[in-house]
């Protein structure tokens, strides 16, 4: 269960959160670029090899069809789409918000500098599939991607066994706007959005999480695509207080451990009694839960519940941490946000639970695992838009500049660029 650690013996904690990312590279690498290099080189026939080794079947036709999409809005319980629905309007509305604008600055002397704001114009989304089953991973990459302009927005996601991808997949896509879906997933599927093949097109940017090799996957092909991030496994830390409900902490604790062996969730509290508490609590509760031996894992080998000796001392090693999902339950957390530096997304109070992140409330679910969130941020709008400058000089602009241009140029030994502003003159 749930170890209970004192701050001063927490040496490791950073350590044990690297651990959960460090896997035989070379070993998954050497099976991922062959993957990929199949399908860059032999195209749908090495996706239809893949896809028959990795999912167990063989499929003719990759790309899901109209009837397809029209069985599962008959198959889908009316409530669920509902609740589609509403997230995606949350997820809407917070995401139109991010939205930037070109601009342009006319200045004195003919000078003008500006900057065009366009979408890519076409992307690619993975979505974990086969037995799993993650509609809210749709919305969260689809809904800011058209909400950026993209023309053409791709999905590819593994079938399960029949051949089929879930009902609630495919609403939730349909409803988002995803333009097409292909059933394939793996690293053949990565490959295939990179490279292109008969039926699959190539895109520009690839996002959305997947399993290892997705992720080796997207790490190769990046460069030659975009990609949103190199996610690990997924965390939680909690900052407590002696005022929280230890029921609540051990429910959410839980909740973020249910997603993966490796999954990391932590609880950093000055209070003995809490965390005592919380451990109890974790026994009782989680004798109910379907993925209880996911949790029991995942707790016993990256879970821990860290005594600190003050709350000062809680919100610095959150910061150091730099944690996916951060929990405040204080007295006042209005005040500890105001102290927080790292973080992918910060939950407030007893009744925002990191599941009202997940799925609904609107900021994105996408975000900077394993200390990233030191220098990265959560998918948004942005991630789907490219921005280019525009330069213009009149003969007049250029003449006043031209001096110092050509000072720099020669300082930097780039006695070319010095001449190719000197010539015009």
């Amino acid at each position: 269960m749930i170890p209970i650690i004192k701050q001063n013996e927490n040496n490791d904690l950073f350590q044990k959160m690297i651990q959960r990312t460090q896997f035989d590279f070379n070993r998954i690498n050497a099976v991922v670029e062959e993957i990929v290099m199949n399908v860059k080189k032999y195209k749908d026939d090495a996706v239809r090899k893949h896809t028959q080794a990795f999912d167990g079947i063989n499929l003719k036709d990759f790309k899901v069809s109209e009837k397809e999409f029209e069985d599962a809005f008959q198959r889908i319980d009316p409530k669920l789409v509902g609740y589609l629905k509403s997230a995606l309007e949350n997820i809407k509305s917070y995401h139109e918000k991010q939205m930037i604008q070109s601009f342009r600055v006319d200045k004195e002397n003919g000078i003008m500098i500006g900057q065009i704001v366009r979408a890519i114009d076409t992307v690619g989304i993975y979505v974990p599939g086969g037995t799993a089953n993650y509609p809210s991973t749709v919305l969260m990459n689809a809904v800011p991607a058209k909400i950026a302009g993209v023309k053409r927005l791709v999905m590819v996601t593994p079938p399960n066994k029949e051949g089929y991808i879930k009902d609630s997949i495919l609403v939730a896509a349909r409803l988002a706007g995803v333009d097409e879906i292909y059933k394939i997933g793996g690293a053949q599927g990565i490959a295939a959005l990179t490279y292109g093949t008969e039926t699959i097109p190539r895109v520009n940017k690839i996002v959305g999480p997947g399993n290892i090799y997705v992720t080796i996957a997207k790490r190769l092909v990046s460069g030659y695509v975009g990609i949103d991030m190199i996610a690990g496994p997924s965390e939680v830390l909690i900052i407590a207080d002696d005022s929280a409900n230890p029921d609540y902490i051990a429910a959410d604790l839980m909740a973020q451990a249910e997603h993966d062996v490796l999954a990391a969730s932590i609880l950093l509290t000055d209070s003995i009694e809490l965390a005592n508490q919380v451990q109890k609590s974790i026994e009782k509760q989680i004798v109910k839960l379907e993925r209880k031996k996911i949790i029991e894992e995942s707790l016993k080998n990256y879970g821990a519940i860290v005594l600190t000796n003050s709350l000062s001392d809680s919100i610095y090693i959150a910061n150091q941490l730099a944690p996916e999902h951060l929990e405040i339950l204080t007295k006042k957390p209005e005040e500890v946000l105001e102290k927080i530096e790292n973080a992918g997304a910060i939950f407030l109070g007893p009744y925002t639970p990191e599941p009202v992140g997940d799925y609904y409330a609107g900021p994105n679910h996408t975000l900077p695992t394993s200390g990233t969130a030191r220098f990265a941020s959560a998918l948004s709008t942005l991630d789907f838009l490219k921005k280019t400058s525009v330069v213009s000089y009149s003969k007049e602009a250029l003449l006043s500049a031209s001096e110092a241009i050509i000072g720099l140029a020669n300082e930097e030994g780039l006695t070319a660029h010095a001449n190719s502003i000197a010539i015009r003159f």
